[in-house]
């Protein structure tokens, strides 16, 4: 976790500023909540500690606060997770997730267990001749990949568009496994990619348009 000591006084300030922000929301709804204690927005207090310590309504006021915050928290914690999926999908691992959330990597995997590794990328090469297309699924098993890539180059046989390869890419960015439209068999044959396009650099990352251009030219050559 990080440590307040370890940042910058603007650093400091910014996450002061914020932590204010979210105990104003947390405020604005408890007052709008307050209807139900009989007050309007108008006649409740204007902060938490406005009202005596020990009176019925300060009691009532505080647990409809902590009620309010309890929900903050629940929503920031889906917040929290959708993130880390989202991150999992674009090949963040469980470091780049501890990091980001403050926490160590193995608390990173225990929060979020289902993050990273658990998604496939599916490459398609399409058109039977060049300039090929290029088309990417992501999906959440490694044998739904395949075997959308299987009946993707399958039936690509039947038109001039259709899947003439395909690869499946692990979230460590490895290809998996991989197929291409094999005119001597009629059928998709599954293949072992050289050692050179075996690591798939990320979208966006040096050298994935590289490693694109170079799988289409692999899979050009068999075709």
């Amino acid at each position: 976790m990080t440590d307040m000591w370890e940042l910058d006084g603007e650093a400091i300030e910014k996450r002061v500023a914020f932590q204010a922000q979210v105990r104003d929301l947390v405020w604005r709804e408890t007052r709008r909540r307050m209807s139900f204690l009989g007050f309007s927005e108008q006649e409740g207090p204007a902060t938490p500690n406005a009202l005596a310590p020990t009176s019925a309504a300060a009691k009532a006021v505080h647990l409809m606060y902590l009620e309010v915050a309890t929900e903050v928290g629940h929503a920031a914690k889906q917040l929290a997770t959708d993130a880390a999926t989202r991150a999992g999908r674009a090949a963040a691992t469980y470091a780049d997730l501890g990091e980001a959330a403050g926490i160590s990597r193995q608390a990173a995997r225990k929060r979020w267990p289902e993050a990273v590794g658990t998604h496939w990328a599916l490459y398609l090469l399409t058109g039977k001749s060049r300039p090929h297309g290029m088309t990417v699924q992501v999906l959440r098993s490694s044998s739904k990949a395949i075997e959308t890539g299987l009946a993707a180059v399958d039936e690509g046989a039947l038109t001039e568009e259709g899947a003439v390869g395909a690869v499946v890419i692990n979230a460590a960015r490895e290809a998996v496994w991989a197929c291409y439209f094999n005119d001597g068999t009629y059928a998709p044959e599954e293949i072992t990619l050289p050692e050179d396009l075996q690591h798939v650099p990320a979208p966006g990352e040096d050298g994935h348009s590289d490693w694109l251009l170079r799988w289409d030219q692999h899979i050009t050559r068999k075709l």
